[in-house]
């Protein structure tokens, strides 16, 4: 309910003051001008406390995100971006898919011998292995694209089926197929193909639902091992399955709109023209893990300086473990930290790029097309890379601390208000305490006119008495003699 308005009036200053309350708190009766103000003040000093609180917490956040390096910690910034470089340039040297796809083929043969054997495979030589895991976990999707003229050759189906791919989306069409008993293909043409099992594929569907779902994930997981390498009568060179990358690509372009894009056919070229499968995927992620290592010697030491030196701060301050404010020595989260990765991994990339121009300028001889394919292939672009995500970051913080600023501003001013609202209460407990004094100071005055009065008519019924009693003397001497003696001895 809505309180009658609270207005002082003092001199040339009026201050009226608004109150509203709920009706299930007070009522207009019930509830006086000092309780009034007191309720209000109450009010206003939360909010004040509620203001400086968002205040504080907002400082926090601006102080983190501002940033405090100094010429030391850009120093060592630059000195880590100069290191790094140095190793890139005379260690990872320049991106050789030939020796990552040596090492993929290698490593995935080898996993796919090491899991035959573990199933029981006795055999020394890869084509065996494969064999033995094709027949011991067959798949019902593998062979129903046969003589069906649907655009799926034997290169292709890896792509095709969608149940081939070492994808969660690919276990779940394996899943799907044993309980629907339809494989699920796209051909280059972009074209979705549900295509039903045969009676030989049939054997290969689960009787129950625990029997489908042994058969859609572990024999799937098996036979896609048995792919990895080709098929046994191209063990190690023949075409895989598709890695990772390209298997979501593929799955992608089975969404309607992206089917027409051409993105299927192309998607088919790759895999099949350029054999790019899972282990070239591998061979490449290989050689930028390679790349990676230089980067990550770089990160390292920025990131271990900056805890160091911070820590090392923080206990000289401190005197004390038990008493180091952690926060302030993590390497992480923060506008200085986020700076000094800037400039280091700029630093490493302008050392890059510089190696890679003078190295492809020497191999080229002067060819512009030679000079641009050297270049490529001398670039770290893992450390391109990082360098991108750092520079962001940091101006991401900076257009984040502006805001923050803003909103303090904006809290800055709401606290005013409540302040100015504070003073005017306090204006107003101080005119009625005023006018209180003043009521009781009048109150005074009159209780000492009253008391006066008092006083001087009892003076006077004092004296009359005391000459009543000089007249009664006699009197007193003729019926009472003894009355007198007594008041004598009294008074003695």
């Amino acid at each position: 309910m809505d309180l009658p308005t609270l207005k002082v009036v003092h001199e040339s200053i009026e201050v009226e003051y608004d109150f509203s309350v709920s009706s299930a708190e007070y009522s207009s009766t019930e509830i006086s001008l000092s309780e009034q103000i007191s309720a209000g003040l109450s009010r206003v000093e939360g909010e004040i406390q509620a203001t400086q609180d968002e205040i504080d917490r907002l400082n926090l956040d601006i102080d983190r995100l501002t940033n405090h390096s100094d010429r030391v910690d850009n120093l060592v910034a630059v000195g880590s971006g100069l290191l790094a470089g140095l190793i890139d340039a005379f260690w990872v040297g320049e991106f050789n898919f030939e020796r990552g796809k040596a090492w993929s083929n290698h490593t995935v043969n080898d996993f796919v011998m090491r899991t035959a054997k573990a199933q029981g495979y006795e055999g020394e030589r890869l084509d065996g292995a494969i064999k033995f895991l094709e027949s011991k976990f067959p798949v019902p999707s593998d062979n129903i694209w046969k003589g069906k003229d649907l655009g799926i050759s034997a290169k292709s189906h890896h792509l095709d089926d969608l149940a081939h791919h070492p994808t969660p989306v690919g276990l779940f069409f394996s899943i799907l197929t044993q309980f629907t008993k339809k494989g699920y293909f796209q051909n280059g043409e972009g074209t979705f193909l549900p295509i039903s099992i045969d009676e030989d594929g049939l054997e290969l569907i689960g009787a129950d639902v625990s029997s489908k779902f042994f058969c859609g994930t572990v024999n799937w997981f098996f036979h896609l091992v048995s792919d990895m390498s080709g098929s046994n009568k191209t063990a190690g060179v023949g075409m895989g399955i598709p890695g990772p990358i390209v298997s979501l690509l593929k799955e992608l372009s089975t969404i309607p709109g992206l089917d027409r894009t051409g993105l299927p056919e192309k998607l088919k070229e790759v895999f099949v023209k350029e054999r790019f499968d899972l282990r070239s995927e591998m061979a490449v992620m290989h050689e930028l893990g390679r790349q990676a290592v230089p980067v990550m010697i770089n990160e390292v030491l920025v990131r271990a300086f900056y805890f160091i030196r911070r820590f090392a701060s923080e206990l000289k301050a401190k005197r004390s473990f038990s008493d180091i404010e952690w926060k302030k020595t993590l390497p992480w989260n923060n506008r200085t930290m986020t700076r000094m990765l800037t400039i280091a991994t700029g630093t490493f990339t302008v050392v890059d790029l510089a190696d890679a121009a003078i190295r492809a300028g020497m191999k080229s001889g002067g060819n512009l097309a030679a000079f641009g394919a050297q270049l490529v292939l001398r670039v770290n672009f893992v450390g391109i890379g990082r360098f991108a995500i750092a520079a962001y970051s940091d101006v991401s913080m900076g257009s984040q601390r502006e805001r923050l600023r803003d909103e303090r501003i904006a809290v800055l001013s709401e606290q005013l208000h409540w302040a100015n609202a504070k003073v005017a209460y306090l204006q107003a407990d101080v005119w009625q305490a005023a006018e209180r004094t003043e009521a009781s100071l009048q109150e005074a005055e009159q209780m000492m006119r009253q008391s006066a009065e008092i006083s001087m008519r009892a003076w006077e019924a004092n004296r009359t008495s005391l000459r009543q009693i000089g007249q009664m003397q006699a009197k007193i001497q003729t019926h009472n003699p003894q009355l007198i003696n007594d008041i004598r001895n009294i008074l003695s």
